[in-house]
């Protein structure tokens, strides 16, 4: 497994690969690896030749006051779950790899970028979709794979590849949960032992609330009922939650096509997000 920092020589080892007519897949990160960012290399592998995982805590989609500073970094530890996982290369460029010291070009996005996260974060998906950009550049890669888990994000790459006419497949690797249902993020380390009890539950109340909308009418009381549950199960308070076109997260549903709901719940000071698929009638 190579570890490499710099661009040159990122593009290097990618050239040499693609004259020997390998296909290569990305696996973008922020580091603090779990077992769900180890199942998307292995959702990826049947689609490619050689992985690159970046681990990069990207500035530019942390707003002041968020968590950037204290989110988790553990390079070490990462480095030993990929070989592992028989990465073929790692890649972790500095921010001034990334950005340097005049970087003034960032992309801005309308569709599924509105609302939802971008409510509570409108600085999120601008930096998002910048780095992503960024990365498939530098990368070259043929596919890349994004989870489930964040799927506003995973609908904004998306969007952005079609728009912008880039040469890359993306996939989208199912949700990876705890035992007790908890969808993995490596923000799950901020929970303390009361808060994880608790966190456990928002995925069965969404489950339930997917069921009621598909064999009952009167969505919005389903909304306040839910929203409810929630409150009881002991979170602090909601931020969102609502059902949306799967494809294109349009306000604009019926209970004849494909459609997402999608929640993030408050325990103090973490934000948890899931998402589940509406069951067709």
């Amino acid at each position: 497994m190579q570890v490499i920092t710099e661009i040159e020589e990122l593009r290097s080892v990618v050239a040499a690969w693609k004259t020997d007519g390998l296909k290569v897949g990305l696996v973008p990160t922020m580091g603090a690896l779990h077992d769900g960012h180890l199942s998307l290399i292995e959702h990826l592998r049947p689609h490619c030749d050689r992985i690159i995982v970046s681990i990069f805590v990207n500035p530019t989609q942390f707003a002041p006051g968020e968590d950037f500073e204290s989110y988790p970094r553990e390079m070490a530890a990462d480095l030993l779950k990929l070989e592992t996982a028989a990465t073929e290369l790692v890649y972790t460029p500095t921010a001034d790899t990334m950005y340097g010291t005049a970087h003034v070009t960032r992309i801005v996005m309308d569709g599924p970028a509105q609302e939802l996260e971008s409510e509570t974060r409108p600085h999120f998906f601008s930096g998002v979709a910048t780095i992503v950009h960024k990365l498939f550049q530098q990368t070259s890669a043929d596919c890349a794979i994004f989870g489930e888990k964040d799927y506003q994000q995973l609908c904004v790459i998306r969007q952005m590849v079609k728009d912008m006419d880039m040469p890359i497949k993306i996939f989208g690797g199912p949700t990876l949960r705890e035992a007790d249902g908890l969808a993995m993020s490596s923000r799950n380390v901020y929970l303390n032992e009361a808060q994880r009890c608790i966190a456990g539950k928002l995925n069965l109340i969404l489950k339930n609330f997917c069921q009621d909308i598909v064999l009952f009418d009167f969505y919005e009381d389903r909304v306040k009922e839910a929203i409810e549950d929630i409150l009881s199960a002991g979170f602090d308070s909601v931020d969102y939650l609502e059902v949306r076109a799967a494809d294109t997260l349009s306000r604009d549903t019926s209970r004849s096509m494909r459609r997402r709901a999608l929640v993030v719940a408050r325990l103090g000071d973490v934000r948890l997000l899931d998402n589940m698929p509406v069951p067709p009638l």
